[in-house]
């Protein structure tokens, strides 16, 4: 296993501070979540949203919650959104599916944090590789990638059926 990924590299140039967290591969946001020793909602996936040919957002959505269409369209401005297939997300950003991050991508795309992220003194995101993973200040998160915090998700529906 290589030490190094083209999104370490990159948090490493921005200067600011933060901790690798390496795990074996994970097979839903809860067991990553777990295995990092965070709560859900600091664990932010990475979903990479096509706004036209080869313009694209990666949206950050926290573990627990999905991602939201019409306040994603609403605040982009544009009626289309779709996702791409994983080959032309890893096309668009170097990562394949399941590794991908803004952090070191091919193309510095916009970013969007949700804003229920904020909420956390540290957040985990992707570090480019399975089981790589990036713990940071969501504020460091935000100034890093020039990122926009906007609230463009909702609440996950519960699978407890006793609350």
């Amino acid at each position: 296993m290589t030490h190094s990924t083209p999104a370490i590299e990159a948090i490493e140039r921005s200067g600011i501070p933060f901790r690798v967290v390496r795990t074996e591969r994970a097979h839903s946001a809860e067991e990553s979540a777990e295995l990092q020793g965070i709560e859900l909602g600091a664990l932010l996936r990475t979903i990479v949203v096509r706004r036209g040919d080869d313009d694209y957002v990666f949206v950050l959505v926290p573990g627990g919650r999905r991602f939201d269409w019409p306040k994603v369209r609403a605040h982009l401005g544009v009626k289309r959104l779709s996702l791409p297939d994983a080959d032309e997300a890893k096309q668009a950003t170097g990562y394949e599916r399941g590794a991908i991050t803004p952090f070191g991508a091919t193309r510095a795309w916009p970013v969007i944090v949700d804003a229920s992220a904020s909420a956390f003194e540290r957040v985990a995101i992707g570090g480019g590789a399975h089981g790589v993973n990036l713990h940071l200040a969501p504020s460091d998160l935000v100034a890093a990638l020039a990122a926009e915090v906007v609230d463009v998700t909702v609440p996950e529906p519960s699978v407890d059926a006793s609350g």
